[in-house]
Formats: C-alpha cells, structure tokens, sequence
C-alpha cells in the first residue's frame, strides 16, 4: 500500500482524480450529510437566543437556558453516536446514514413548532409539569428541549458512519485527503447557516421576533439527501468482508463487548475519547458562544448610539451571521492546514501544535474581541479562532478511523467522537454557572462603584470563557498514550 503521509502525494485535485466514479459518488453523498449536519447545528446557535426569548416567561436568565437546550443537544447527540456507530458496523454503513439523516431533518423541522402558542405540547401530554423541577419551565420550552435530544441523536449519527463509509472505500494512498476533505465541508455547512442568518437579517423576515423558527424549517430541507442514499448507495467491500470474516471467527461487528474485550481497542478507544473531549468541550462549552460574546458587544455599541430595540435586535441578527461566517471562513483553512502538517509531520505533531494554539488564540479572542475595532474585530479575530478551534476536528476524521478494524471501526471512531459528549455537555452548563456566578458578583461591584453594569457581566462572561480554555491542554497531555499512525495501513484483526 502506499504511504499515505509521503509529501509527493498529488494535491487536492490529484487525489480526486484516483476515485472512481462509485468512490466518488460515495465521498459526496457521504460529505453532502455531514456537511447538512453542520448546518443544522449552527442554525441552532444561530437560533437559540430569540428562541430562549420566545420559549421562556419574561425576565428569565436566557443565557442559562440556552445552555441547558445545548448541553441536552449534546447528550442527544452523544448518544446517537453510542447507538448508530454501532449499528453502522452491525448492519451497514449505507443504511444507518440515511437513517440519521432523516432523523435529524425531521426533529430540526419539529424544534420550530415549539414555538407556535396554539401547538399541542408533548410536554403537557405528558405531564412533565407534574415533575417539580420543571413545574416552572415553558411546557412549549420542555417540548424545544425534546426536539432538539431528537435532533442530537441523528446529528451525532453522521460523523462516524460518514467517516467509516468513506474510509472503507476510498483508496488508502488518499485516504488522509479524502477525510480531511470531508471534515474540511463542516466549515461549508457552518458558511451557509452564516449565510442564511445574514440573508434573513436583511429581509423582512428577521424583522419579526419568530425569525428563528424560518432558521429550523431551513435545516429540515436536507431530508431529500435520504433517497439518495437509499436509492444509490451499497456497503463498501471492506465492510462486508470484515463481517462475514468476523462471523466466521466467532467475532462480533460493532460490538462494545469486543471493542473493550481487546487490550488495544480499549486503550485507543479510551484514550481517543479523551483527546476528542478536548476539542469538543472547546468548541461547544467555548466557541459557539461567542455568537453571544458578540450579541452582548453589539447590543451595547448600538445601544450606545441611541438605537430603536427593533435596529439593536437586527444588528445582532447580522453581526452574530458575520461572526459565524468568518469563523468558518478560518475553520476551512484551518482543516486544510491541519491535513497537510499531519501527513508531513505526523498525526501527533500536528494535535499538538493546534491544541496549543487553540488555547492561546481563544483567550485572546475572548478576552480582546470589541476592544481593539469596536464590532469591526469580529471580522479578523473570528476566522483566527475558527483556525485553530476546529482544525483539530480535521484530525479526529484522520486519526480515528486509523485506531479501529473494519469491523469495529465506525462503532470506535463514534465512541471517541460522541462519547466523550456527555463530557462534554457539563461545557456549556460549566459556561452558564461560571457567567453567572461571576456576572453576579461583578455586577455587584459595578452597581456599588456606580459603573456600567453591563459592561461589567460582559467582562465576566470573558472571563469565564477564558479560563474554560485550559480544556484544550487536556488534548496535548494524552497524545503521549497514543499511537502515531503516519503511513500505516488500517489496522485488521
């Protein structure tokens, strides 16, 4: 097999041309999902603060429940990866893609009935306010939360099965470039949720305090992506011998009794886990909130100026678009860069750089966004922390298949990458309480001093999202555990 990490290997454009038209077919329908997938989790970022406003009794603490609505996404989306990673390898990669694809469209498309006042509540069907915890909570609120579980599970369903299909397909000379490419296409879906955002800011739409409803019907669309898959797709060879080769040896596909039997399996997996929890935390107990970073430097800009509640409501819609458009624009290059210093310097060096430089740059990001060009540093520090952020998930897509056989390998690579989520939901409460308890006690003081206390939570929530950073170093202390797979084949058993 060739070496998949030599420098000589053709570009981009090289690699694509050693496809056949199937491989091909299979690492764009395979990409299309996990590309909607990205979509569908920024529109919810894009959507939860008008939705929490909407959803919830006035006066309510909206950054604290919009935590709440992300971590129960993430624990959805932890456990559909537990679930549907499994059942790829079990009983086809193919088959359980268009499942979670379907899966996702529809419950995106059920989170905008939450808000229509008239709709008959899953939560009051069920008498969730009969639980005393929850007495006090909007019923349309408790169904937002359902949906958007619904919608974890699928979305978290995609990125192991794509991974694996693709892997399992594609030839493995340029099996480091595919992967990289199609982890490269979550910046494209994460672009065109920006885009969406924008558009909707500038028409008469985003005018209307239900704009974030249009945001969820949008994200429903890539249901039709379904057909396609079920109608063109087969399971990769490798897959199917895998099996019937497991099946003969008396071995299990996708089976977590196998996958933590074996001494080595168990390791990686454990320790994948770990390293991806890194990233992830980062990115959804950190950087997805600095659309509210950005909400909370506009509010006060425009406000300052004397703006109308309907402009400072519209600028945040359009700032928050800008800030996840550029963000992305930095996510792409930074997957890309990632690609390439993996298969010169190894898949270690190159964790180890970005980790770091994830760390350093978020803090300077949170810490300096609005102070240096007022919300005019949204669009030069938002790409520099959408470089570095989410380049490290470029390696996930890499590395973990490289980890797992054939036959446990989307059942390994889901459980490094999902797993490691219910972790990873305590991110964003973590960031809630830390605001909170910090925005309090500065608030405090502000109002003693008799200074701004606006500003003052503002430079809390910095604060608190600053020191949450140090979970990036989580991913450099565990790569010494790990193998460095530069230029070995996937391994068998």
């Amino acid at each position: 097999m060739a070496n998949p990490s030599d420098p000589s290997l053709p570009s981009a454009g090289g690699w694509w041309s050693r496809l056949g038209s199937y491989q091909r077919l299979v690492f764009i329908v395979a990409t299309l999902a996990w590309t909607f997938d990205c979509l569908d989790q920024q529109l919810f970022n894009l959507a939860r603060n008008p939705a929490m406003a909407a959803l919830l009794p006035p006066g309510s603490d909206t950054k604290f429940y919009g935590g709440i609505a992300t971590a129960v996404f993430v624990l959805g989306w932890a456990t559909g990866g537990m679930i549907f990673g499994s059942l790829g390898d079990r009983f086809g990669r193919a088959k359980m893609l268009a499942v979670t694809v379907l899966l996702y469209s529809l419950a995106t498309g059920l989170s905008a009935l939450a808000g229509f006042p008239n709709f008959p509540t899953i939560a009051e069907t069920l008498r969730l306010d009969a639980i005393p915890a929850l007495k006090d909570l909007s019923p349309h609120y408790l169904d937002f939360t359902i949906f958007r579980f619904l919608t974890g599970l699928g979305v978290g369903g995609v990125f192991g099965l794509a991974v694996a299909l693709v892997a399992d397909t594609v030839p493995g000379e340029v099996r480091p470039r595919a992967l990289g490419a199609l982890q490269s296409f979550s910046a494209a879906g994460n672009i065109m949720a920006g885009i969406i955002g924008i558009v909707i800011a500038l028409t008469a739409l985003g005018r209307s305090p239900d704009y974030w409803m249009w945001l969820f019907v949008i994200g429903a669309l890539p249901a039709f992506l379904v057909a396609t898959i079920q109608l063109k797709m087969k399971e990769p060879p490798a897959w199917i011998e895998a099996r019937d080769r497991a099946t003969a040896r008396g071995k299990r596909s996708g089976s977590y009794r196998d996958l933590f039997s074996d001494p080595t399996w168990r390791r990686h997996a454990l320790l994948g886990m770990v390293l991806c929890c890194a990233g992830v935390i980062g990115l959804w107990g950190i950087g997805v909130f600095s659309t509210d970073l950005v909400s909370d430097i506009v509010a006060q800009s425009l406000g300052g100026s004397g703006a109308s509640p309907e402009e400072i409501n519209k600028g945040k819609q359009l700032w928050g678009s800008l800030n996840l458009l550029f963000f992305n624009f930095g996510t792409f290059s930074g997957m890309i860069a990632f690609t390439r210093v993996t298969e010169r310097l190894g898949r270690k060096p190159a964790f180890r750089f970005f980790f770091v430089g994830a760390m350093v740059v978020t803090v300077f990001v949170f810490q300096m966004m609005g102070k240096v060009g007022g919300k005019w540093d949204i669009l030069w520090m938002a790409p520099l922390m959408g470089f570095f952020q989410l380049s490290v998930f470029a390696g996930f897509s890499i590395y973990l298949p490289e980890l797992f056989p054939t036959r446990l390998r989307a059942t390994g690579v889901s459980f490094c990458y999902n797993v490691g989520r219910y972790v990873s939901a305590t991110g964003p409460l973590t960031l809630a309480y830390l605001a909170k308890e910090m925005g309090d006690e500065a608030s405090a003081k502000a109002a003693a001093a008799g200074e701004n206390v606006a500003l003052a939570k503002i430079d809390a929530f910095r604060d608190a999202a600053s020191w949450m950073c140090l979970i990036f170093l989580l991913g450099v202390v565990v790569l010494p555990f790990l193998p460095e797979t530069k230029g070995r084949p996937l391994p068998e058993d």
